[in-house]
């Protein structure tokens, strides 16, 4: 539906005016978690001017939805979240630089002065309106899995990708990025770093796929991904 509709040029008004069915429910339809009924998707059809088997056909690229990358800070998603958009033809968007921008704070600013259940509210917002929009490579932050409501979305609606890497890479890659604070005030931050890889794996293997980043380079990362998520159903 959104290839037909976005090649015809219209907006989601354009389509909800022809076919008189609301702009939210459309938006879930061209996200995969609407149910619509054959009455409805009889009268999409005839907006666009094509049979009904045009909309229930595969589009045939490998990839119809957004691909979320999953992990804790230094698995690689803002290194090989870009190469692999690219490799799809798609977006790259990182998740708290949205936050950001919405907020207008650092997201160590919202942690410090709001606390993490308004960090996670507003988390939960901005994946919600990226979701809703055209696909794209969605780099979330690690914390995004102790949220249901959040991973839930982006189970649902996302090919999800855990960047599994061992403890030490994760360390070494953020203090390589000139990160120094999870050793600056923390004595016990590497202990604290395994403790919260341990507790949050069982979700992270919830993801659909999982590539190890640590026994890999960049680019035989991005190709596994990528051969992965075009040769799987979308």
């Amino acid at each position: 539906m959104r290839l037909l509709r976005k090649r015809r040029d219209w907006t989601r008004r354009d389509l909800a005016e022809r076919t008189g069915i609301s702009e939210r429910f459309l938006a879930d339809v061209e996200s995969g978690v609407a149910n619509p009924s054959l009455l409805r998707l009889e009268t999409m059809a005839q907006a666009f001017g094509v049979e009904l088997v045009a909309l229930l056909a595969p589009v045939g690229d490998g990839v119809q939805r957004h691909v979320s990358l999953l992990g804790l800070r230094g698995a690689g998603k803002s290194t090989i979240g870009p190469l692999l958009a690219q490799r799809l033809g798609m977006p790259f968007l990182e998740l708290d630089a949205c936050i950001e921008a919405a907020s207008g704070l650092r997201i160590g600013e919202i942690f410090q002065l709001h606390g993490e259940s308004y960090y996670r509210a507003t988390e939960r917002a901005e994946l919600m309106r990226l979701l809703a929009g055209a696909p794209c490579v969605l780099a979330v932050g690690g914390g995004v899995v102790t949220d249901p409501q959040s991973f839930q979305a982006l189970r649902t609606r996302s090919r999800t990708v855990w960047l599994r890497a061992q403890p030490e890479d994760h360390w070494q890659r953020v203090i390589a990025q000139g990160d120094m604070r999870p050793m600056a005030d923390n004595e016990q931050a590497f202990a604290d770093l395994r403790r919260i890889l341990a507790e949050r794996e069982p979700m992270y293997r919830q993801a659909e796929l999982a590539v190890d980043t640590s026994s890999q380079p960049v680019a035989q990362v991005v190709e596994q991904i990528a051969q992965a998520l075009v040769g799987a159903p979308g």
